[in-house]
């Protein structure tokens, strides 16, 4: 795909969003629900948490996309998530996968390595998560071991380009690698997108929501154009937002406006660079 029909389809995935307000469910973490809800809201989505096996089935059927969140595990988890994956794999559904928490607790790996035959169309994490979860499935890692710490990433961005392209040349999908410089990949092109707020990583939740936000774009777009979309309106928006704030708290609520602001135009504006994979 040219620069020009990238771009082309970043506008058309933002004005398509607000247009069809695409229904966008998540199971997510506790602690963020109301961001990602407000964060899907913001761009054109409709929300919907849910939390039982029953309701993410029926929600992975009624929905036009759906975003699983692996921040707070509940015992009765390990029923729904993996069946909600299922129901949106056998209906050719987009998903994004967000496995933060990686590496913390069995039942968390358990449910990742069931993720693995249902292949989510994004995958949403930091460097040190993609490593992780790339040598959980048994990929092309690049290497042994990863820098998770928590929810917190010791590793560049860079150190997990090699996870991240064969994460999604496994999944046929899209990876979006978060950092100073976000990468986005689809195993053949690699674009990296630039921006945000240093005040970002002091607020619950961004993370989180941009797995929401990449949902909702997933719904009306191929999951690499998708993937693109989210990290470029946050970054946009990151970048307004700050210049407004006064803190973390007023940041929050004007990262909202701004991301319920932002034209096709702008979010196709934000700097975009693109390099091809070998191999």
């Amino acid at each position: 795909m040219t620069m020009d029909g990238i771009l082309q389809g970043i506008r058309s995935a933002v004005a398509e969003a607000r247009e069809k307000v695409p229904l966008v469910p998540s199971v997510t973490n506790t602690v963020t629900i109301n961001f990602v809800a407000n964060a899907q809201l913001a761009v054109g989505g409709s929300a919907a948490m849910v939390y039982l096996p029953d309701e993410g089935r029926s929600m992975a059927e009624v929905g036009a996309a759906m975003y699983i969140n692996m921040g707070t595990i509940l015992p009765i988890y390990e029923e729904t998530l993996p069946e909600t994956a299922r129901v949106l794999h056998e209906q050719g559904k987009p998903w994004v996968l967000d496995p933060v928490g990686i590496g913390i607790g069995s039942l968390r790996e358990r449910i990742l390595c069931s993720f693995m035959q249902y292949k989510p169309a994004i995958i949403r994490c930091n460097a040190s998560e993609a490593i992780a979860l790339a040598n959980l499935w048994r990929l092309e890692s690049g290497r042994e071991k990863d820098g998770v710490r928590g929810v917190d990433a010791t590793d560049s961005v860079l150190e997990a380009r090699r996870a991240a392209v064969a994460l999604a040349r496994w999944t046929g999908g899209a990876v979006a690698v978060s950092g100073e410089r976000d990468l986005i990949t689809d195993g053949r092109t690699t674009a990296f997108s630039t921006g945000g707020s240093a005040l970002m990583p002091k607020i619950t939740g961004t993370g989180c929501s941009l797995g929401g936000v990449a949902a909702v774009y997933a719904a009306v777009a191929s999951p690499f154009l998708a993937a693109m979309t989210a990290s470029a309106i946050y970054n946009l928006a990151g970048q307004r937002a700050e210049e407004k704030a006064k803190g973390p708290g007023s940041f929050q609520v004007q990262f909202l406006d701004e991301l319920y602001l932002a034209t096709p135009e702008d979010v196709a504006g934000n700097p975009l660079e693109l390099e091809e994979e070998i191999g």
